[in-house]
Parts: C-alpha cells; structure tokens; sequence
C-alpha cells in the first residue's frame, strides 16, 4: 500500500494507459508464438526483414529519451549532459554483460546445432527461451521507463511517442514469438505447448515493465538516468540484434526500406498522437 500510495502521488495519468502500453509487446510476442498453429514452416526471410528493418526504425527513432534526459538536468549547468551519459552507458553495459551471460540467439542457434541426439533438441530449446526471455527483460525495463515518464508528466515524452515505442518493440518480438513455438513444435512438442512456451518468453515484458515504473516512481529525480539508460538499452538491441538481420543475405534493401518506414511512423504518431 505504501508503494501504491507513492506511485499515486507522483503519477497522475491514466492507469489503463500504462498497463496497455506494458502489455502491448506481449501481444506481439503472442501473435508471433501463435504462427505455430498456421504456418507449416518458417516465416518468409522477406517478411522477417520488413519487420526487424521496421522495428529497427521505430526503436532508433524512440532513442531521442536522451534529448529530454539533458533538458531535465538544465539546473547542472554544463555537466547537464552527465546523466543522459552515464545512463546511455549503463543502458549499453547492462545489454552487454546479458549477451555475455548468454549469448545471443544465432550464438546459441548455431552452437545447439553441432550437438546431436536428445540432448542437443533440449539445449537447443533451453538455449531459444532463455535468449529471448534475457532480451524481452531489457526490452520491458525500456518500454516502462518511458511510460514512467509519460505518467510522471516528464516533459517531451507524448503519449504517441511512449505507444509509439510499445508498437515498435511488439513488431520485432512478433518473429522472436515465431522461432521459439515453430521449432519446438518441428522437434516434437505439441503445437498448444509450443505456443505457450513462445508467449511465456515474452511475459517478461511486462512484468519488468512494472517494477521499473514502480522503482521510478520512488526516485523520481533520476528521471534522467532511467531515460538515457532506455535509450542505451534499445540503441543495443538495434545495433547488435536488428540492423544484421535486417542486412544479411539477398534484398537487404528491405529492411532499410522499412526502418525509414519506421523512423517516419514513430516521428508522425508522436506529433498525432501527442
């Protein structure tokens, strides 16, 4: 009650916003688990490019979190960028040292496959979910940062911006849905535990999302600090994970067709909707 009570005095928007905004990457990563029960194989490279290019866009584009960070720490005079620097890279080392405790997906993917028999069907699977789980961690914290943001009244962060970010992150988690249910279902798995291991990957999401508005609400000065940190985070995901799916093999150009598409959406719904 206490937390609720701190949450409430600093918080002043509406509830349902933020529980829709922390839940709509889930429903993302749901929609792309659920593939199991339509599609006989992978989904198309193309299709997967259009939308790590488009979800690349998006993110990118939500990255400017740094440019409020510095406005809200004008009273510092010339060290007002210090926050939104030392967030930035907190965000970048916390996304790092996740790839180092495990290893990205493809890392995993590839190591799973030189391994035969059971027990390689078993990392393979343990190896899929805990990647993209580590991932959706991080991802969830960025989604609530913002929505902390938004509800705290943070100027610069609009309400199209923060749905904005929420509809970007759910696109790119629609393929992670995708290769955790189609393969555990191909390795044997029947296709309704398939999918519920595929949207249980993704529950992370807005779990995480939660505490960290929670964790906001309680040390609102550092306002900054989160923002920047969100930025890092995502700036990671994109650089490391997105832009060489988007870029590897025949027809790279369009996953960077549609992260201009992107770019553009997240620009013209933060003014729309705002």
């Amino acid at each position: 009650m206490k937390i609720w009570g701190l949450y409430t005095t600093f918080y002043k928007c509406d509830i349902k916003t933020v529980i829709w905004g922390l839940l709509i990457p889930l429903i993302g990563t749901t929609a792309g688990a659920a593939c199991v029960f339509f599609l006989k194989k992978d989904i198309k490279s193309g299709v997967q490019r259009a939308l790590t290019g488009f979800a690349s866009g998006v993110m990118v584009a939500a990255s400017i979190w740094i440019i409020p960070a510095i406005e809200q720490s004008e009273d510092k005079g010339k060290w007002a960028f210090l926050p939104a620097f030392i967030g930035f890279w907190l965000g970048i080392l916390f996304l790092l040292l996740l790839d180092h405790l495990i290893p990205h997906l493809h890392r995993n993917i590839d190591c799973a496959d030189q391994l035969e028999g059971p027990k390689a069907k078993l990392n393979r699977t343990i190896m899929m979910v805990l990647a993209v789980t580590l991932h959706n961690i991080a991802e969830g914290m960025a989604v609530g940062v913002v929505y902390a943001g938004l509800a705290a009244g943070s100027a610069n962060i609009t309400a199209g911006a923060a749905l904005a970010l929420a509809i970007g992150i759910a696109i790119q988690n629609f393929p992670e849905g995708a290769i955790i249910s189609m393969p555990l279902f191909a390795e044997g798995k029947s296709k309704p535990k398939s999918f519920w291991l595929g949207v249980l990957s993704g529950a992370v999401e807005p779990v995480f999302g939660g505490l960290t508005i929670l964790i906001a609400s309680l040390v609102v000065p550092a306002m900054p600090y989160f923002l920047s940190f969100a930025a890092g985070a995502m700036l990671y995901v994109v650089v490391e994970e997105l832009i060489p799916e988007m870029s590897s093999g025949e027809h790279s150009n369009i996953g960077v067709v549609f992260f201009a598409v992107g770019f553009s959406l997240m620009m013209a719904l933060d003014v729309a909707l705002g």
